[in-house]
């Protein structure tokens, strides 16, 4: 037996794919499963497969073009999303230093134009705002080498919403590889082929936005395809044959329950032997998240930790509607060190896996943290917005074995404070007792706050340290919004918007729409369309 015949499909996998297969093509089924272990045990012949479905769905070609598919509104009842509390107002006095991870993730946007687009308003549940900012890209400086992975720019302006506050805002900018610079890729994509992937805009939109991938792949790179329903196996063998890698996407129909698990384990041991040392080892899983056999829960995660401590990553990409489990994608990606991304259209699918392909897969730095600390001399009260699952305790700073967010090539992450200088009032009365009120604003000191920056290069263990203060100029100097600044403020404005925050009081779609203006940008122009048609949401 060769080392990649034990990998052969069994069962159901067997039953979803028979019957597609034409002459030629090299579909292994030679009948072995994969314990819970690991390990590969003989298995009896399988059953006889069953008649193929009525009207069994073809990937239809004509998703490879730019128009997104026409999708009927579903009830969302059935989704699940895992959205935390708006965040919280800090007084500086009591919580000067704030900690958080980064996120490049943009899985929310992209679900939230869903969601609009069908004429429903998105649970607020389902809206992060950072990843409606991590969205788009602005005007920062690159790196001038690449001693940092990344650039650090800093920006104080009047805040639209409220002119008693400033908004600070934090941009990173990750140097880019050059595509002949770029280290070979062992990429295993790992496909949820169970019948609840069945609809047009699953299984089909995820055979299109692969097949866009594969038009990017480097003369080194391989690709590995494994699918899942009520069995997993291997579809295609690691190859770097962009045609045979398109005929067996185009092979996929759906079909069975859903064994993510064990086609998870199956990835994973097919990425492990075909490892790359010093390339980009990754998993990329498509599916509508309903991961309802095999390991779940806390079983699932530590499995995806373990490999992500071997080298092995983990990347999402989410389809469709209706039973989509968004609460596990993210999570899942989290853990491995990977990104989530939702595709709603062939647009977006190019745009995620062609246009950003490198900033996908190629980590230019791990575990990035930021902690900011305010100088209550300068600043009362502040309050981050966004980030609220990815906040970190103060001494998970320092701590290396606290795991963080990645940054890929070209990669920017973006972060907005909302902060009140100390001769406003704010949002929280002073206290009543003097040894609980603010300090008072007089006094040295040139910084309004101090920003440090921790991350890991991509084969390091120990984290290096980057520092930066805002001058207490920039809170005096703060103007009002003007193009790239007011752009982004708009955009977290709307996230906020369809979060609930009460604290933008009465700044909805129409003051949003008027604050960004008109935009030539293909994305940017769609966002304000997009905000224009939340009014009718209400």
């Amino acid at each position: 037996m060769t080392r990649l015949a034990k990998y052969a499909m069994t069962g159901v996998a067997v039953a979803l794919l028979a019957g597609c297969a034409t002459s030629g093509d090299t579909i292994d089924t030679t009948g072995a499963s994969t314990s819970d272990s690991g390990e590969v045990a003989p298995s009896p012949p399988p059953p006889p497969p069953p008649p193929p479905p009525p009207a069994r769905m073809a990937a239809p070609t004509t998703l490879a073009t730019s128009v997104p598919p026409v999708i009927v509104p579903t009830d969302p009842g059935r989704e699940q999303y895992d959205g935390k509390e708006v965040s919280p107002v800090k007084r500086v006095a009591d919580e000067p230093v704030s900690t958080f991870s980064v996120d490049v993730d943009t899985g929310a946007y992209a679900n939230m134009r869903r969601f609009l687009r069908d004429g429903q308003r998105p649970p607020e549940a389902a809206v992060r705002t950072e990843e409606f900012i991590n969205y788009f890209r602005y005007d920062y400086g690159k790196p001038q080498d690449r001693s940092t992975p990344f650039s650090v720019a800093t920006d104080v302006g009047v805040t639209p919403w409220n002119r008693d506050t400033r908004l600070l805002r934090i941009g990173l900018q990750g140097y880019d590889i050059p595509r002949e610079e770029r280290p070979a890729a062992n990429l295993v994509f790992l496909l949820d082929v169970s019948g609840s992937m069945g609809s047009p805009d699953k299984l089909p939109l995820l055979q299109t936005a692969l097949k866009g991938l594969v038009d990017n792949l480097g003369e080194e790179d391989l690709v590995s395809i494994v699918v899942y329903a009520g069995a997993a196996g291997l579809v295609l063998q690691p190859t770097n044959d962009a045609g045979e890698i398109k005929r067996a996407l185009d092979m996929l129909s759906a079909g069975g329950s859903t064994a993510g698990g064990a086609g998870l384990q199956l990835a994973y041991q097919i990425a492990r032997d075909n490892f790359i040392e010093g390339g980009v080892n990754r998993v990329i899983i498509g599916t509508d998240g309903d991961f309802n056999v095999g390991i779940t829960g806390d079983s699932l995660i530590e499995r995806i930790e373990k490999e992500r401590d071997t080298g092995v990553t983990l990347s999402v990409l989410g389809f469709g509607t209706g039973n989509y489990n968004e609460a596990v994608m993210e999570q899942v990606a989290n853990k491995g060190n990977g990104n989530y991304s939702y595709i709603d259209s062939a647009l977006e699918a190019r745009k995620v896996l062609g246009e950003e392909m490198s900033s996908t897969l190629f980590t230019i730095a791990k575990d990035v943290k930021i902690q900011i600390e305010f100088n209550p001399k300068y600043v009362k009260q502040y309050r981050l917005i966004g980030y609220e699952n990815r906040a970190l305790r103060e001494q998970d700073f320092e701590n290396d074995k606290v795991d963080a967010g990645e940054i890929g090539a070209s990669h920017q992450v973006t972060a907005l404070y909302e902060i009140v200088p100390a001769d406003k009032d704010g949002w929280i009365a002073e206290r009543r007792y003097d040894g609980n009120r603010a300090p008072s604003a007089s006094g040295s000191g040139s910084e309004m706050a101090y920003i440090k920056l921790r991350y890991k290069l991509p084969d390091g263990d120990e984290s290096t340290l980057v520092e930066r203060a805002v001058p207490a100029s920039m809170l005096a100097a703060a103007k009002p919004l003007r193009g790239d600044f007011a752009f982004v403020a708009g955009v977290a404005a709307f996230g906020q918007y369809l979060r609930g925050d009460d604290l933008l009081g009465d700044f909805g779609p129409d003051r949003i729409a008027s604050l960004v203006g008109p935009q030539n940008d293909y994305y940017r122009a769609e966002f304000v369309k997009l905000v224009e048609a939340s009014t009718a949401t209400e």
